[in-house]
């Protein structure tokens, strides 16, 4: 489940990329098949063993170019351990809304990007963040939970005043945004609901099998309710 167009950033052999706040690896483990140099980088010392696991698993199953290297590391989106102008492609998906001091998060990923580099961030959209916020108080007042709600516009200031240039911008996970507020309304942690278990059974059939139906569906309704929003951005040279 990708919240990122890689085509637009250009993400190919040769590339140097980095997936700040990786988690599970799912857009590290897209940038290493489509040849890029990959760092997965998050503060999660399980996560990353599981997807260094995963790089190699990749490279076994012929999935990932020979040529193609993923590399992990543990540690503070803050205080990132890299030289300037150090990458590409970086990318920051879903971590922002958690970080209390989001503009030296943004600074830090602004000063490894290299100029001419592409970047993507994508966050909560807003008014399907609102709802989720509104139904229940668990959704976000947990540990390590969404500390604030973005718009998208706000955002795209904060990310132009670290010196980037937006691009473009999209919007996914329609189909994900009902089944959240549903969680929301039955409790979050109420996995055993009927109807949360047979929408989380759909979207695992939609993930597995990607149908054209709920494929063209969801491209259809991610400007009205994508659950996501993407901004693109560019490093001026």
């Amino acid at each position: 489940m990708l919240t990122v167009d890689f085509d637009r950033l250009g993400v190919g052999p040769g590339v140097r990329a980095i997936d700040i706040g990786a988690g599970q690896g799912r857009h590290s483990y897209e940038m290493l098949r489509r040849g890029a140099d990959v760092t997965a980088f998050d503060q999660n010392t399980q996560d990353m063993a599981d997807v260094a696991e995963m790089f190699g698993a990749l490279a076994v199953a012929g999935e990932a170019p020979e040529y193609a290297v993923g590399r992990t590391e543990v540690g503070d989106a803050l205080r990132l351990p890299y030289e300037d102008d150090s990458f590409d492609v970086v990318l920051m998906s879903e971590i922002l809304e958690h970080i209390p001091d989001d503009e030296a998060a943004i600074a830090e990923m602004v000063r490894i990007l290299r100029p001419g580099g592409m970047a993507a961030v994508t966050v909560p959209r807003y008014w399907p963040e609102k709802i989720c916020w509104a139904l229940s108080d668990e959704y976000h007042e947990v540990e390590g939970g969404h500390v604030r709600i973005y718009r998208a516009s706000d955002l795209a200031t904060k990310l132009e005043a670290a010196g980037l240039e937006v691009t473009g911008s999209d919007h996914a996970h329609a189909l994900h945004a009902p089944y959240w507020w549903l969680k929301c309304a039955v409790g979050v942690e109420n996995n055993e609901n009927p109807l949360v278990r047979g929408y989380h059974k759909m979207l695992v059939w939609d993930m597995m099998s990607k149908p054209w139906v709920t494929r063209v569906g969801e491209q259809v309704l991610n400007p009205l309710v994508g659950k996501s929003v993407a901004l693109y951005l560019r490093k001026p040279a």
